[in-house]
């Protein structure tokens, strides 16, 4: 299909491109893309990639780089452009533009300025990693990259680890049996959590278990490409056995005893150890 240009109003188009798989974008994201009168991209050669994979065509536009490098001078150009009466769309490398990504600068430079952006939704890795980790989404923190010395992310991670709110933390394949034995230590070898790499590609895998568990596994075959640890909050303040005994009889009534455990271990945060010894007890108590 071609996308043809046509008019758009003057600002910034923020576009959400794929994660992974080159059909996760949508049809309104084509169309800006097609319609702007300049491009700006994080990375320029993959935005011409999909932009070739989907027949949109440049037509000659000038297509900027902005990135962590550029972000100064091709800011203030954008600026200009917008203010000139021409439309920007702007996309990261992958995903939705300022998730990790140095567009925010970009946005707050341009709001100060008073000048229109406008956001054109779609992929988000976090978002995609919490639909499928299965751990709590009521209430999420996203954490992005941790640090790369041990001493800072040790220090990072335990800032959070008491926090009640489902946590997504990006990380590289490379880092992520350290990033595991940090989180032992910060919250915890039982404390749940789900690996998922690769998200929306071929070989997209969703690991879940415990800090424990999945340490492990990460150490029998190590992780390759893009990486999104999902770890569940804290338990609830006050959590303790009357809880657990609680919720125990509630699941048990309506899954299996490990289904009940599992479950059970997940929303209070608690050892699985503990609360499957429990759920033995009650078992025997009848």
């Amino acid at each position: 299909m071609n996308y043809q240009h046509s008019s758009l109003a003057p600002g910034l188009y923020l576009v959400a491109t794929p994660i992974g798989h080159a059909r996760d974008i949508t049809l309104r994201a084509l169309d800006v893309l097609g319609s702007a009168d300049l491009l700006a991209a994080e990375d320029t050669r993959t935005l011409q990639k999909l932009m070739q994979i989907h027949g949109v065509g440049r037509e000659g536009r000038a297509l900027i780089a902005y990135h962590d490098h550029s972000g100064g001078a091709a800011a203030a150009r954008i600026a200009e452009e917008i203010r000139a009466g021409r439309s920007v769309a702007y996309a990261s490398e992958a995903g939705s533009p300022l998730i990790s990504d140095p567009g925010y600068r970009l946005v707050a430079e341009l709001a100060r300025q008073g000048l229109p952006v406008t956001v054109i939704p779609g992929a988000c890795a976090a978002v995609a990693a919490l639909s499928v980790a299965g751990l709590a989404t009521d209430r999420f923190l996203f954490l992005g990259f941790p640090p790369a010395k041990a001493a800072a992310r040790l220090s990072w991670l335990a800032a959070e680890a008491h926090g009640g709110a489902t946590q997504v933390i990006y990380e590289s394949p490379r880092r992520v049996e350290d990033l595991l034995v940090a989180l032992a230590e910060t919250h915890g070898e039982d404390r749940p959590v789900a690996l998922c790499r690769e998200l929306t590609k071929s070989y997209e895998t969703v690991l879940r278990g415990s800090v424990a568990e999945l340490l492990e596994q990460v150490r029998e075959t190590p992780p390759r490409g893009e990486c999104v640890l999902v770890v569940a909050g804290a338990a609830p303040e006050g959590a303790g056995a009357e809880d657990m005994e609680t919720a125990l009889v509630n699941a048990l009534e309506r899954l299996s005893m490990k289904d009940a455990v599992k479950e059970v271990a997940e929303s209070l945060g608690m050892p699985r150890k503990a609360v499957y010894q429990r759920a033995l007890s009650l078992r025997e108590d009848g």
